[in-house]
């Protein structure tokens, strides 16, 4: 590691970790000497259970007895011992606190004993999670499949040394920003459902009428929704035929009341319901790259799919019924139930996915906001049947209510909609922005202190101690 040093300041030096420790070790696995794991006793610790330099006591799941810790002595943790993974996620360290104590550990983890007292056992902890700690382990791993390094690697870990005040000084520091970035990281993490909540009150009134409310008193319509709401009857009579099936009427004694002009109505009368289906998975004919197969999965793009997981081929297109653009898909089964997406081209869908078609006179962006609407999906869970999983049939989801008005006033609530999402989306993305920024300052401090570069030097530390240029 030694081609890795830089040139320290006055007062540090270089040496090993190797020099610094009086154990490096590592544990074993207690079923290898035919002891068992149990359900309480012991904490034994894997690397999976540390994180945030600390031992997650609450993901420990595997315990071990009195009588196998003490057959483990090798391993038995002491306070101030630092663990540093060696093998599968390697470089994750930690430090033993009182309270994690008694607790062994495995061989994965590299046990670190310090007992100069010149060194400050946090500094050493926050340097071994150090960007040339990183490097210098990747160069070192060995393996296949699973990854290790060996603790001889381990004892060769080159650490720039400063005096023991001036360590103390470097982790007050890193404490300190590391405190302020989690605050800030905190609050970050508070405003995506917040967005989350604003949205639902965006569709909660716009559904509602409230949304456009002022809008709405100055416009006269040139075709009432009554009127909307008979044209679109007639136009399904007429294209159907006798497969025509008038819809039933719709229960409004538990619905809320609309704004004059606003009628309620069934999801089958604003258009075709359509279930998916699945052609034959086992031939492999029906598969391709002409038209997108949408899954519930596909459905987490939301808005404007244009492309899917699964593509059906000419001869698989055939076997299933083709959704026009703008079309409507909401999954009708499972823990999923009720997640909504709109299409932007023509694609079809299995059977987990129940459609909406609209007809002319409704608009597709108006229906695909109401199905994102927290009121829509209450209505799912209440019309779906009580089984292991939910499961809400095309009779009963043809039949699920929906607030229509007048065509043009259902472009005005999607262009509402639309620019006070597009808000929210401003705003998620910056959270991001900054998000991402947060994650990359953890590394960038690390990287500062031992450089240095932290904080402010004191002339009259004493050098570090017990260790001489010759180090170097």
């Amino acid at each position: 590691m030694s081609e890795d040093r830089y040139e320290l300041s006055e007062g540090w030096v270089w040496t090993k970790i190797g020099n610094l420790s009086s154990v490096i070790t590592k544990g074993s696995t207690p079923t290898s000497y035919g002891f068992a794991y149990q359900d309480k006793g012991i904490l034994f610790v894997k690397v999976e259970n540390i994180s945030n330099y600390s031992i997650k006591r609450e993901t420990i799941s595997q315990y071990i007895s009195r009588e196998t810790h003490q057959f483990l002595k090798r391993s038995q943790l002491q306070e101030n011992d630092m663990l540093f993974s060696i093998a599968g996620t390697i470089g994750r360290v930690c430090l033993i606190k009182k309270e994690d104590l008694p607790a062994n550990t495995n061989q994965a983890l590299a046990i670190i004993r310090i007992p100069n007292s010149n060194i400050h056992k946090k500094y050493l902890l926050y340097y071994l999670d150090s960007r040339i700690v990183r490097k210098f382990v990747r160069s070192e791993m060995r393996g296949v499949g699973i990854y290790n390094i060996s603790l001889e690697n381990a004892k060769d870990i080159d650490v720039p040394l400063p005096p023991l005040s001036e360590q103390k000084r470097i982790v007050e520091k890193i404490e300190s920003l590391f405190d302020r970035l989690n605050k800030t990281k905190q609050s970050l993490a508070k405003i995506p459902p917040l967005l989350k909540k604003f949205r639902q009150s965006v569709l909660a009134k716009a559904f509602s009428g409230e949304l456009t409310e002022d809008w709405r008193t100055k416009q006269k319509d040139l075709e009432p929704t009554s009127a909307l709401l008979a044209r679109i009857r007639t136009e399904r009579k007429n294209l159907l035929g006798k497969k025509y099936k008038e819809p039933e009427p719709i229960d409004i004694s538990d619905l809320s009341e609309l704004p004059e002009g606003w009628e309620w109505a069934t999801l089958e009368s604003i258009g075709e319901i359509v279930t998916g289906n699945t052609p034959f998975t086992e031939n492999k004919r029906f598969y391709g790259d002409f038209l997108p197969f949408v899954k519930p999965g596909d459905l987490d793009q939301g808005k404007d799919i244009v492309a899917a997981k699964n593509f059906l081929s000419k001869d698989g297109a055939k076997q299933a019924r083709i959704l026009p653009s703008k079309s409507i898909m909401v999954t009708s089964i499972g823990a999923t139930i009720g997640k909504t997406g709109i299409s932007a081209v023509e694609c079809a869908t299995n059977q987990q996915i129940n459609s909406i078609v609209p007809s002319s006179g409704i608009e597709a962006y108006y229906v695909y906001y109401y199905c994102l609407s927290q009121f829509f999906f209450n209505q799912m869970l209440t019309n779906s049947s009580s089984t292991t999983l939910p499961i809400i049939n095309k009779g009963r989801f043809s039949a699920l209510p929906i607030p229509i008005v007048s065509t043009r006033k259902q472009r005005e609530i999607v262009r509402k909609i639309e620019g006070l999402f597009a808000q929210a989306d401003t705003i998620e993305k910056s959270v991001k922005i900054a998000q991402a920024y947060c994650e990359k300052l953890t590394p960038s401090i690390i990287a500062k202190a031992f450089r240095g570069e932290l904080v402010d030097q004191d002339p009259n530390d004493e050098p570090a101690g017990g260790y001489k240029k010759s180090d170097r």
